[in-house]
């Protein structure tokens, strides 16, 4: 095994039924701290295009990347079958109502060194790691997408807001309560032993009731910057459903680039297809058309020149 560059690591690993190892890296932030990922590329000659994937509101560090890669990789396999370089990341965790409350970043210098008006963000670290997968070799640049879901999905929208170097992107059940700035009402619940917010008590899935809760002037204004083709995915039954499909209706009433398809499946994250309690994958006929959905909106706008 070759020595390990302490600026650039990558370590490989196997994975388990499957060819394709991971690469295991750490990618620098803004802040020159240091986030995981974990790189898989198809077989064959690249570049190859880059579809980011991310779950849920952060933490775990490079142990939660390897159980993702390791467990959670059905659908990862299945963009690797359609030629896509795929990548497992993991971002510092969310702050609660951060996003509205700090502001916009601000980066400085004060004595030849970073200077910061607040620190990053969960969705900012995703921004760093899509600008440093642009660098990578075998990976095409301008052809870097992103996955996303609950949590994640709402990053979606914080980071094409702000951003736009990513290619397309999919907010799969966006719960985006803090990207639309909505007003929680009685079914919310806070937790005695932290005073925060337990956003998944909410009772959201009448559109008409988010509708009514929303700050629409700032949701609209976040929106309008949105360049970025954004494929929302809501679940029928989901508590939140009607959430999902105001980030959709008002991005085709800004006249932005947007799909949308529901589904109905019993799992909360189910388009990343887990392995059974006999530790293999079975995906069932929605998780499959799911996937099929989900890369077939990528290859519209990542497989054109």
């Amino acid at each position: 095994m070759p020595p390990i560059d302490p600026q650039r690591v990558a370590i490989p690993e196997p994975v388990r039924d499957s060819e394709i190892p991971v690469r295991l890296m750490y990618v620098e932030m803004l802040d020159g701290l240091y986030a995981p990922i974990g790189l898989r590329v198809p077989p064959g000659r690249g570049p190859f295009p880059l579809i980011l994937f991310a779950s849920g509101n952060g933490g775990g560090g490079m142990a939660a990347v390897r159980d993702a890669t390791q467990n959670r990789s059905w659908t990862q396999d299945q963009f690797l079958k359609a030629g896509y370089a795929v990548a497992w990341m993991r971002y510092r965790a969310e702050v609660d109502y951060a996003y509205d409350r700090i502001g916009k970043l601000v980066v400085d210098k004060r004595q030849h060194g970073q200077l910061l008006n607040r620190g990053p963000l969960e969705y900012e670290d995703v921004i760093a790691i899509v600008e440093y997968a642009k660098t990578l070799p075998g990976i095409v640049a301008d052809k870097v997408g992103y996955m996303g879901m609950s949590h994640g999905g709402e990053m979606a929208f914080k980071i094409a807001s702000e951003y736009h170097g990513v290619r397309a992107m999919i907010a799969s059940k966006p719960a985006a309560h803090e990207f639309l700035r909505l007003r929680p009402d009685a079914t919310a619940h806070i937790n005695p032993a932290t005073g925060l917010l337990d956003v998944e008590s909410l009772l959201m899935r009448e559109t008409e009731k988010v509708r009514s809760r929303i700050t629409a002037d700032i949701a609209r204004a976040r929106i309008r910057t949105i360049t970025t083709p954004i494929f929302v995915q809501g679940r029928n039954s989901d508590e939140l459903q009607g959430i999902f499909r105001v980030c959709y209706d008002l991005l085709v009433e800004a006249g932005k680039d947007a799909q949308w398809t529901s589904y109905e499946h019993a799992v909360h994250g189910f388009v990343y297809v887990q392995r059974n309690p006999n530790g293999s994958y079975d995906p069932d006929a929605v998780q499959v058309q799911a996937v099929k959905d989900s890369i077939a909106f990528f290859d519209a706008h990542m497989k054109k020149p």
